[in-house]
């Protein structure tokens, strides 16, 4: 395969892409939210090309890539391989004042993750700069999600809701002692710094004894990460659509095409706010524009096959009515019961023609309508990656919703309680700050550069925070 028939067989996705010399040698790293569309664009007729990018093409011989759910993903490998790799075309930025940083907060005792952009001597380590402050902010979700540091300024009394969907590891309530809280430190610092050798390896070793204790989920969890940074590590794809669905298709029986997966879940956390979500992939890939998210009507109380009913008969309900096309395979987040009232409500709308699985989480069991017993892949199955896969993407989607809806009304209840502090206001403090976290700490001069803000109120503001 020639370079031109490497750039057309690119993905319409989100990765990073690698250019090669004659040696192999790594030339320029990029990121893209559209890989073929990005990596054509060098090579298009008549496109103006600086000179110092017209010398780096007329030397790439080879492309490669690594696939990314989305820009955020792509702009935490494309950061961690650049320093990994030192590519001699990738410029670095000179002027570090205007660009945002990742700053981990090594001079607390319990340190944070967190995007800030003055780099101080003040005993933090400090990573960048990066480019593009809205996807860095989406990047942080994913690293907080894969490393779960404490975010909250001051130390809580009880665990808030990052710890209930697994995205803090509640130092603040003794859950982990100081010894575990910095081993995910550790392992943080190697994956920023690009030393995945050194982390897959931790991982391992992790992921053996955790399948030797029998904690099945946590192993599937570190299984995950090994092979997503092992993919990196080795600068080489390990993505191949035709093997796993190929492979899936004959472990459930499907005669024809298998191009589309919707998969379910239901986040009700707490009791509040119950959602759901579905999320739609296209041979294998993500396709966004098809995600649909939904607010729980109809179910009052903590009832899962209840939530999921609703959410079979909303969606499918709508795709009959406007005569849609379906999908080839429905994809529950959960267990026996979870499949039984997802197909009731599917034979209720006369869709008989689609199959449905469920995938359990606690030892990533298949469940198939036609059979009594759970169908039990081996691990290193390319179908069981690809269901885990679009499994966590599923509940990944609905916890992201939940968390914005509670943390929404967080907001709004808790700035409501101060004097001064109207709509209007409340709104402007909203756009100024990214976080409670963040207003709650702000000096006075900072909340003064609020829109509508005065001297009274913003001293309200600090004085209530205070308290």
């Amino acid at each position: 395969m020639d370079l031109k028939e490497k750039v057309r067989a690119l993905p319409d996705s989100a990765g990073v892409y690698l250019m090669k010399g004659d040696d192999g040698t790594v030339l320029y790293v990029g990121k893209a939210d559209n890989l073929k569309k990005r990596v054509s664009s060098y090579f298009q007729k008549g496109r103006y090309l600086s000179e110092k990018t017209k010398i780096l093409i007329s030397k790439v011989v080879d492309i490669t890539f690594i696939p990314a759910s989305s820009g955020a993903e792509a702009l935490i490998y494309e950061n961690s391989l650049i320093k990994q790799l030192s590519p001699r075309y990738n410029v670095a930025l000179r002027d570090d004042k205007s660009y945002p940083f990742l700053k981990l907060t090594m001079n607390e005792d319990f340190p944070r993750l967190l995007i800030t952009r003055q780099k101080k001597p003040d005993g933090a380590v400090y990573y960048g700069p990066y480019t593009n402050v809205k996807l860095l902010r989406e990047a942080l979700v994913i690293l907080r999600h894969m490393f779960p540091l404490r975010t909250c300024v001051r130390m809580q009394k009880r665990p808030c809701l990052d710890y209930h969907i697994k995205q803090c590891a509640a130092p603040c309530t003794d859950m982990i002692d100081k010894e575990h809280y910095k081993a995910i430190v550790a392992e943080l610092r190697l994956f920023l710094e690009g030393r995945r050798t050194e982390l897959v390896k931790l991982l391992s070793e992790k992921m053996a004894a955790a399948a030797g204790s029998e904690n099945f989920e946590e192993a599937a969890l570190l299984r995950n990460r090994i092979e997503t940074l092992s993919a990196i590590r080795e600068n080489r794809v390990t993505y191949n659509p035709s093997g796993e669905t190929e492979e899936l298709k004959d472990i459930i029986g499907i005669k024809g095409a298998l191009d589309r997966i919707e998969a379910f879940d239901v986040s009700n956390m707490m009791g509040k706010e119950a959602v759901g979500s579905m999320v739609s992939f296209y041979k294998g890939r993500p396709d966004k524009n098809e995600y649909r998210r939904f607010k729980i009507k109809t179910v009052f109380k903590i009832d899962d096959y209840g939530m999921m009913r609703e959410l079979i008969k909303r969606r499918y309900a709508r795709v009959v009515e406007e005569k849609r096309k379906l999908p080839d395979l429905i994809l529950i987040d959960g267990g026996k019961g979870h499949l039984a009232a997802a197909t009731e409500e599917l034979g209720k709308l006369g869709i008989d023609g689609v199959p449905a699985i469920g995938i359990a989480k606690e030892r990533e069991h298949l469940y198939l309508k036609e059979k009594k017993e759970p169908l039990i892949l081996p691990r290193e199955s390319k179908a069981l990656h690809l269901l885990q896969r679009i499994r966590d993407e599923a509940h990944r989607f609905a916890i992201a919703y939940h968390k914005h809806l509670l943390s929404k009304n967080i907001k709004v209840s808790e700035l409501d309680n101060i004097s001064g502090i109207g709509r209007k206001r409340r709104k402007a403090l909203m756009r100024r700050f990214d976080s409670l976290d963040e207003i709650r700490s702000a000096r006075l001069e900072d909340l003064l550069k609020v829109e509508g803000m005065n001297e009274k109120t913003a001293k309200n503001i600090i004085d209530y925070f205070k308290k």
